[in-house]
């Protein structure tokens, strides 16, 4: 399939690297907001063998149309800001081009937009992308149901600079029912992402751990979502309506 990427931050680089690398999609274009390493060759920058195109524009260099009618793609993939939605989301919509979000957080009249745009087309939306992270909170909240009465206690652990609290941990603590208050955070060197669900039970305990080791887990979320979302009907998903369908162990799921 053929995609385009909004964003070329670490994250985004990382998973211009995945994509590169993975025989399923093909890499047209980057946009980013900065004119720096415009014009450059995503392959030849990041240093991966590859014929594709994946040249850097700037957003205001190309209205989306103009770039849509030039390289056209399967699917968008947004690791840029809130702001990047209006740069293509009505070429999106008007084209049926599904989109695949990682943006942490949508103001509200963002969202509303997101979800007009899923009106016409398929979009993922998934704060924290990587498939880990989102198979954690599933189970997470499966025992939680299994055995209400346990002590759950959320650890999140980060590089040393990240003033806030993890977005993803408070996920984790609104799925649970959890206040953020309840969270616990640990700041040092340069972790770039550990979340742990402690359930301590009368007898015994159970921890759900996961760690991001380097952000190309985030390339890894963003393929299984774009190879899950080309069969769906038009409408907003979140990664948890693609890996439910795992959880029925009876069957295989393609």
């Amino acid at each position: 399939m053929n995609v385009g990427l909004l964003g070329f931050g670490k994250t985004g680089k990382a998973v211009a690297s995945v994509l590169l690398q993975s025989d399923e999609t093909r890499l047209q274009w980057v946009v980013r907001k900065s004119h720096t390493l415009e014009h450059r060759s995503v392959p030849e920058f990041l240093g991966v063998a590859s014929d594709e195109p994946g040249l850097i524009y700037s957003s205001d260099e190309f209205e989306a149309e103009e770039l849509l009618d030039r390289l056209p793609v399967d699917v968008i993939i947004d690791f840029s800001s809130e702001q990047g939605l209006e740069y293509y989301g009505k070429a999106a919509r008007s084209r049926g081009i599904a989109v695949v979000s990682a943006i942490s957080s949508y103001a509200a009249q963002k969202l509303e937009y997101l979800k007009y745009v899923a009106e016409k087309t398929r979009v993922v939306w998934s704060p924290n992308i990587t498939i880990g992270i989102n198979f954690l909170m599933i189970a997470a909240r499966i025992l939680k149901r299994i055995a209400p009465y346990t002590d759950i206690e959320i650890v999140e652990e980060h590089f040393k600079a990240k003033p806030e609290v993890s977005g993803t941990a408070k996920k984790i603590a609104a799925a649970l029912d959890l206040s953020d208050e309840s969270i616990k955070t640990v700041r040092a060197g340069g972790i770039i992402g550990v979340h742990e669900i402690l359930f301590g039970f009368p007898f015994q305990t159970v921890r759900l751990k996961h760690e991001s080791i380097t952000r190309e887990a985030f390339g890894n979320g963003v393929l299984f979502a774009a190879r899950h979302i080309g069969a769906k009907e038009a409408g907003l998903y979140s990664m948890e309506d693609l890996l439910l369908p795992y959880f029925n162990t009876g069957h295989a799921c393609g």
